[in-house]
Order: C-alpha cells, then sequence, then structure tokens
C-alpha cells in the first residue's frame, strides 16, 4: 500500500450505484491514483427503483434509467465481465474472461441478484420472469405491454406489491401469491400489512396468502401454477419476486467473513476476514454490506435500500484514502420508501426490530397514518402512509433513543390514535416468500471455523 493513501491503485468490484458513488467520492476527496470499475453487466450503473414503478408503467424506457454521475471519476470500466475470485495475498481480483485486476485497496459493492424459482427446469418457461435488472425490466414491460390475460405474482415483498400495482394500473388481471399471512408482512409487522391487504383486493387483486406455489406449469409456454390448497391459476406472465441473493460467492475462498447475508465489516467499511480481523485493504459497500449499528444494540444489519448504498459507498470511498483519526462511521439511520396502490409508503429505522407499534397519527380506515414501532420501552422505527413530511420528525426520535411509545402530541399537537400498543406480530421471515429491506443479523459473522488440535 502507498505512503500516500491518495496514490495507489484502487479497484472497485460492482459497477452498481454504491460503486459509482464511490468513484466519485474517491476523486472528490483528492484520490489520483488508477482507479477501476468492474461490473458484470455490459450497462454503465443504471437506478435500480425506477425499475419496478416507471419502466413497467411504461413511462419509462429501460435504458433511460442510467445514473446521472455527478462528476467523472476518470477511472477504468470493465463492464460485462464478472468477479470470479480473490486473491487476497496476492491483492487480485480474478474475472470471469481469465484475467485480473490487482489493487492497492478494494472496494466491494457487488450488491445483490434476485433470488430465482428453485426450479430450474420450471424457471425456463417462456413467461416466467424475476425483476432486479435493466435487461429484466425490459423483457417483462414488453410482455406486460401485449396484454397477458393474467399475471402470477409470487412473493408479496415491496417488489412483488409494486409488480402487481403495475399489472393493475394497466388494466392486468393479477394474482398474488404470498407464503405469509399478508403482503409486507416481513418488512412491517401484522398492522401494516392488514392495510396493504386491503389495498391489494379494494384494486382488484386477487391475493392468496397463506399458500405456496407448488409447481409452475407448461410446455416450453408458462401457462399457469398450482397451489398447494389444491387450486390451480390460470396465467400467461409470472414474475417470481422471492426476494434477493447477495452476490458474495465469489469470495468463498478468500477467507473474508462472507456469506449468504453479506461481506462483514466494521462501522468504518473495513471488511473482517474469517477469523474476525479487521482488514485495512479490503472494504464493503451497499446491499452486500453487513455492518454493525450502535441504535440497534450493535447488531449485523443488511440493507437494500438505496439511500444506504450512497451514504455507506461515500463513507468507504473517504476512509480508503484517510488515515485512522481522520476516519468515520457510517451511522445512518435506514430509510427507505415505496409507492403501490394509491400509497406513498417510507419508512425510517428497523420496523423488524420491535415488538410492539402504536398508530401515532392518522388512522387504517383514512388511509393515512404514521406507525411507530418500539423495542424494550425504546423507538427503534417508523413508518408513514401517505404522511411523509412527519418522517424526519421520528426519525430524530430514533436518533435520540426516544422512549416508546412517544408521548401524546408528540409530533402535531393531538394525542395518539391508538391509546395502547399492540403487538407488532413480525414474523419469522424462514416462513415467507419474501423477508425485510432491512434486516438485523446477529453479531457473528458468517464463516465458522473448527479448530483441530493434534493428539498428544
Amino acid at each position: 500500500m502507498p505512503d500516500d493513501l491518495r496514490e495507489g491503485r484502487i479497484v472497485i468490484v460492482g459497477a452498481s450505484l454504491a460503486g459509482l458513488r464511490a468513484a466519485e467520492t474517491l476523486r472528490e476527496e483528492g484520490f489520483t491514483g488508477s482507479l477501476t470499475v468492474i461490473g458484470d453487466e455490459p450497462h454503465p450503473p443504471y437506478d435500480r427503483p425506477p425499475l419496478s414503478k416507471q419502466v413497467l408503467l411504461g413511462r419509462m424506457a429501460a435504458d433511460a434509467a442510467a445514473l446521472p454521475m455527478r462528476r467523472d471519476p476518470d477511472a477504468e470500466w470493465r463492464l460485462g465481465v464478472r468477479a470470479t475470485g480473490l486473491d487476497p495475498v496476492g491483492k487480485q481480483v480474478l474475472l470471469a474472461d481469465g484475467e485480473s485486476v490487482t489493487y492497492d485497496r478494494l472496494l466491494i459493492a457487488t450488491g445483490t441478484r434476485a433470488r430465482p424459482w428453485p426450479n430450474a427446469d420450471e424457471a425456463a418457461l417462456d413467461g416466467v420472469f424475476t425483476l432486479r435488472t435493466r435487461d429484466d425490466a425490459g423483457r417483462l414491460t414488453e410482455r406486460l405491454a401485449a396484454g397477458p390475460r393474467r399475471v402470477l405474482v409470487i412473493g408479496g415483498g415491496f417488489t412483488g406489491s409494486e409488480i402487481a400495482s403495475a399489472c393493475r394500473e394497466r388494466g392486468i388481471e393479477v394474482t398474488l401469491a404470498e407464503r405469509g399471512p399478508g403482503p409486507l408482512v416481513g418488512a412491517l409487522g401484522g398492522t401494516l400489512s392488514m392495510l396493504a391487504a386491503g389495498m391489494q383486493r379494494a384494486h382488484g387483486v386477487d391475493l392468496r396468502c397463506g399458500v405456496t406455489v407448488t409447481a409452475l406449469r407448461g410446455n416450453g409456454r408458462f401457462t399457469g401454477a398450482d397451489l398447494s390448497d389444491g387450486s390451480h391459476i390460470d396465467a400467461d406472465v409470472c414474475v417470481v419476486a422471492m426476494g434477493a441473493v447477495r452476490n458474495t460467492e465469489w469470495l468463498a475462498e478468500a477467507g473474508l467473513a462472507a456469506g449468504p447475508r453479506g461481506v462483514a465489516c466494521d462501522a468504518g467499511c473495513r471488511a473482517f476476514n474469517m477469523y474476525g480481523i479487521v482488514t485495512d485493504d479490503v472494504f464493503v459497500a451497499g446491499d452486500a454490506a453487513r455492518f454493525p449499528h450502535p441504535l440497534f444494540e450493535y447488531q449485523m444489519l443488511s440493507l437494500e435500500h438505496w439511500g444506504n448504498a450512497v451514504t455507506q459507498a461515500e463513507v468507504a470511498a473517504h476512509n480508503m484514502v484517510s488515515p485512522e483519526p481522520a476516519r468515520r462511521p457510517h451511522l445512518a439511520v435506514p430509510v427507505f420508501w415505496s409507492s403501490q396502490f394509491g400509497l406513498n409508503i417510507k419508512s425510517v429505522g428497523v420496523p423488524t426490530f420491535s415488538d410492539q407499534v402504536v398508530i401515532a397519527q392518522g388512522s387504517l380506515d383514512e388511509r393515512r397514518l404514521v406507525a411507530v414501532y418500539g423495542y424494550r420501552g425504546r423507538i427503534t422505527a417508523a413508518v408513514t402512509v401517505n404522511m411523509a413530511k412527519w418522517l424526519e420528525y421520528y426519525q430524530g426520535l430514533i436518533e435520540t433513543a426516544a422512549p416508546f411509545p412517544p408521548g401524546p402530541g408528540a409530533a402535531d399537537g393531538r394525542p395518539l390514535v391508538a391509546a395502547f400498543p399492540i403487538p407488532s406480530n413480525v414474523p419469522d421471515p424462514k416462513g415467507l416468500f419474501h423477508g425485510p429491506t432491512v434486516a438485523l443479523t446477529g453479531y457473528l459473522p458468517d464463516r465458522r471455523l473448527t479448530v483441530v488440535r493434534p493428539a498428544d
């Protein structure tokens, strides 16, 4: 590693939102060395949130979702080639085309990919889709524009619900199958899941909860699916929205604390190795990262959020080119949003880190509300539905570990709507087709060691 951290060779694996913002920040921080960005897709970095919203509705072309650059990062872009391995001793990233790229410091920003349907033959049927990439969105939009009779969406998380919303806005019949008790329950708990279920049914969604899809049917082309309750759904299109898989397999032999939940790192974005020792030349940011947060008992957080990708990438880039005393932690409170079925849903904090919830403003009947979540007597999250202006206020309560429930008239001078908190009813994600977009993943790295001592 060079004596001057603003020189040398930095490689970013992941031509994503996090990768782009990190590259820009490195230059803004004064890095003058060589910078290489590696991405498995052939496209420059693009914005993913519009893919399940404006693109599916035909209001934006998939190739129009490119991310604007704040400045030219003066980087070598290696696009359309996948990283297949990491040699931390030789400090090389191994690529699928047989080449390798040498680094002094490395940023892992490989993000996630859509979880595929587990039966490969059924997943290969014409008409079965996932939605994660720009190309995914383009193909699905084209099929929706052709006017299918019915679309089957498997998974009631945010992506699945947004796809169902787009289908109904296009006038397409849609069935949504969710293994759990309701849509969004894995992310928001039982109370707001009831609101989401009511909205979906009010907009004509054939919502099937508490069932699994046992088989996708078709002879080369998808024609329908069998459900665990014995029923059958006839449909022309199936969208598998069963959550995401973190892209960490390429690190399997790298000796890092990397696994299905992400790459474990400290608050300064430095990756841990499998012995729990922090590295000083490998950093991680975005959806692939697991990092500790003091507001949530220092448990490791895994996020799939746009805002987190940006702020964590900026912190990682700053720390990569800064001496130890000038480094800073990534302590941003998670924030995300979704637009579906006429609802503008925004969240701050970790709703799944809760045991109770209270409707602090508005009501379920009005479809305008603020739900505040608590755990062991302090506020840990808030979710607004068509009342986004209050989000910043509740973020302040979360950041100061304010007591739960919030006091009467805490926000707008009116008493709490619900007199008493109720259980937040956050289910075990193992029983769902979808999981939380922000999850607490414990304190330990995924990689476990077995110490073998020779016999005397």
